[in-house]
């Protein structure tokens, strides 16, 4: 079957990569010049299983409600007329239930570690490396009251399958030594020993050659969707910049822009963009900095290393499609970066980066056919779609394929 899927992000081409290995004839439509060049650009660098806790929870409905006078904090709202926004932070309140955080984070956790054990297996079979590490993340807080109580998702997720340890900050400095500077600031933590660290702009890069050399995938760069092209019950083709593209079905994998071209066709897809930021920078010593993956929980940065570089990032910002950014916005990541890390950089010689996560109210992404029979959804990973691309994209190619998934699928199969 001729399969169109639209967006050449890491779980666009990840989910071209498993259609195309059962067999499909599989095009890709980007407006890039190449693959990897939105969201997937530049992220913590986490695939973390150890991050499937929900968005929405009732802290996070009190926080939301303080980022709209307060824009210090890791939760930025910018007020502004936007109907779409509105609807979405509705929704998103009433996922801010205790039951809805343990129910979403439930399905998250599920499809993360499915997808941890898709992207080793991948690598394994394709050779592809993205400067990845297999080390754990640390999930740390600098106070005993915020651990105290910051540890109480972690250990939901431990009750569903996760393996973790509860450190105190000696272990923590043992498991790793680029911390010893910072070790006074820091109380405790977790340690997901399973959570590993890469370059999902590296991954996405090299599979998308490898889907194009050894599976015969055809990628569209340059070239914007303009909309669908609809019969009956049915989807004809992909209306493009560079002319209509024949389909036997359809999958929008645009992330922040999928719920653009969903409601246009009556598709109910609450994607949201959520602006985050990054900073990648090289150590001025590869023996400095940290070995593994991280996130200082009371500071809300996340960090990683990527070969000899050192990947910051920060921040939830509403603030609809805008992608600007301007050098204060990292003066906080860089702050928190030399107090963990001393001397490890020179934040002069940062790459700076701003993109937007598609962002759905419950955190959970959706999966599945939507409204016409061969249209499908694979979008609103928010901000772990590198840890759940993988998994996302052979779930979808199962249900395509009429197969039995491979994972249970309550939670994450769309309903419109």
């Amino acid at each position: 079957m001729k399969v169109v899927v639209l967006g050449a992000g890491v779980v666009g081409t990840a989910a071209a990569y498993y259609l195309a290995s059962d067999g499909h004839e599989v095009t890709v439509v980007d407006r890039h010049s190449r693959a990897g060049r939105g969201t997937s650009q530049s992220n913590a660098g986490l695939v973390s299983p150890g991050d499937a806790t929900a968005w929405a929870s009732p802290a996070a409905f009190r926080t939301f409600l303080q980022a709209l006078w307060n824009h210090d904090l890791g939760i930025k709202v910018r007020l502004r007329f936007d109907p779409y926004f509105l609807a979405w932070s509705l929704r998103f309140v009433r996922q801010c239930t205790v039951a809805r955080l343990r129910a979403n984070s439930k399905v998250k956790l599920r499809l993360a570690l499915y997808s941890r054990h898709c992207i080793n297996a991948l690598s394994v079979d394709t050779g592809i490396h993205y400067d990845e590490r297999k080390k754990g993340i640390l999930y740390f807080f600098r106070s005993q009251k915020s651990l105290d109580t910051g540890t109480d998702n972690y250990r939901y997720l431990a009750e569903h399958g996760l393996p973790i340890e509860i450190i105190d900050r000696d272990r923590l400095i043992e498991l790793e030594p680029g911390l010893a500077a910072a070790k006074e600031k820091i109380a405790g933590g977790v340690y997901s020993p399973i959570d590993q660290t890469g370059d999902s702009s590296h991954f996405v890069e090299k599979l998308a050659v490898y889907a194009a050399e050894n599976l015969g995938v055809r990628f569209l760069y340059g070239t914007t969707v303009e909309g669908l092209d609809i019969e009956g019950d049915r989807v004809r083709a992909v209306v493009t910049s560079s002319g209509p593209v024949a389909a036997g079905a359809v999958v929008i994998a645009m992330g922040p822009e999928s719920g653009l071209l969903g409601r246009r066709y009556g598709v109910d897809l609450p994607v949201y963009p959520v602006k985050g930021y990054t900073a990648t920078v090289p150590l001025e010593d590869e023996n400095e900095g940290p070995t593994m993956g991280g996130v200082d929980e009371d500071q809300r940065i996340a960090y990683s290393r990527l070969g000899n570089r050192l990947r910051l990032a920060s921040t939830a910002e509403f603030t609809g499609f805008d992608r600007t950014f301007q050098p204060r916005d990292f003066a906080a990541m860089f702050k928190t970066g030399k107090e963990l890390f001393p001397g490890a950089f020179d934040e002069k010689k940062a790459e700076l980066w701003a993109g937007l996560r598609p962002m759905m109210p419950s955190s959970v992404p959706v999966i599945g056919q939507a409204r016409y029979k061969n249209l499908y959804l694979d979008t609103g990973h928010g901000h772990v779609g590198w840890t759940m691309a993988c998994g996302s994209g052979k779930f979808l190619a199962d249900l395509v394929a009429g197969r039995k998934t491979e994972i249970d699928p309550q939670g994450l199969v769309y309903r419109n």
